[in-house]
């Protein structure tokens, strides 16, 4: 498992490993990354300068409580807060950033597909299939953000849980989300792309968190993005192919 899993970290870094191959491609796949990665941003600078406000007012029972406890609780409020926060910021992101950039991240995809050998038959799946997946995905990460805001108030172990909780179930969400179009592209419906991807979920995670880690250093979302469209496409196809000599093994020719 542990092999799978950095098997997936490998395969973020082949992705950053096809500036070389496609840099003009790679490069265009910054500004719809940049313009999102503003936005994303102003939106939690305000939060964090309205934090200390929110929690006060989600905090009425501790108005009366000897300090430091009720200040410990709203800290500890607001630093859960935050965190579900960044969590809903990387998949707000990451929604945002594939439906403003479609053009250009296919371009990135259809040059891997190409130098992988081959391409899928059709060549995307429209802006408004795209929207409505982005706002699935948003709303998806709204509830993980939640859990994961819910799950730092388990005592003793909370303030450790949510933060790694936080970071695998956003990692799980993008790789699901970003290996979208290869199978897409080819008719692969989502339950039969869930069932394709049970065998790989160490691989999976291993690159989705990978690419979360990225999306937390500052400017690494915007850096990060059409490296993780690129390595997203490559673990696509890797287990395409590997279900294919699968299938093939089970099946020889008749001669």
């Amino acid at each position: 498992m542990i092999e799978r899993f950095l098997l997936g970290v490998r395969t973020l870094l082949r992705g950053f490993g096809f500036w070389r191959r496609q840099p003009g491609a790679m490069l265009l796949g910054l500004v719809p990354a940049a313009i999102v990665w503003v936005v994303v941003l102003i939106g939690l600078v305000a939060l964090g300068v309205s934090l200390p406000s929110i929690t006060v007012w989600a905090t009425p029972f501790a108005a009366g409580w000897v300090e430091p406890w009720a200040s410990l609780t709203r800290t500890a409020i607001g630093a859960l807060l935050l965190g579900g926060a960044i969590v809903l910021a990387a998949v707000t992101f990451t929604g945002l950033t594939l439906l403003v950039g479609d053009p250009f991240y296919e371009r990135i995809w259809l040059a891997v597909e190409q130098d992988l050998g081959g391409e899928p038959t059709g060549r995307g799946i429209g802006f408004w299939r795209s929207a409505g997946d982005a706002v699935a995905f948003i709303a998806l990460g709204v509830l993980v953000s939640i859990g994961v805001g819910l799950s730092g108030f388990i005592p003793v172990i909370g303030g450790v849980l949510a933060p790694v909780l936080g970071v695998v179930l956003s990692g799980r969400l993008l790789a699901w989300e970003l290996t979208g179009r290869a199978f897409e592209s080819r008719g692969i419906p989502a339950d039969e792309r869930r069932a394709l991807l049970r065998s790989h979920r160490a691989r999976l995670l291993g690159f989705g968190v990978a690419t979360q880690l990225c999306f937390m250093v500052p400017l690494g979302a915007v850096f990060t993005m059409p490296a993780a469209v690129a390595g997203a496409t490559m673990l696509a196809r890797g287990v395409l192919d590997d279900a294919a000599a699968t299938a093939a093994a089970a099946h020889p020719p008749v001669e």
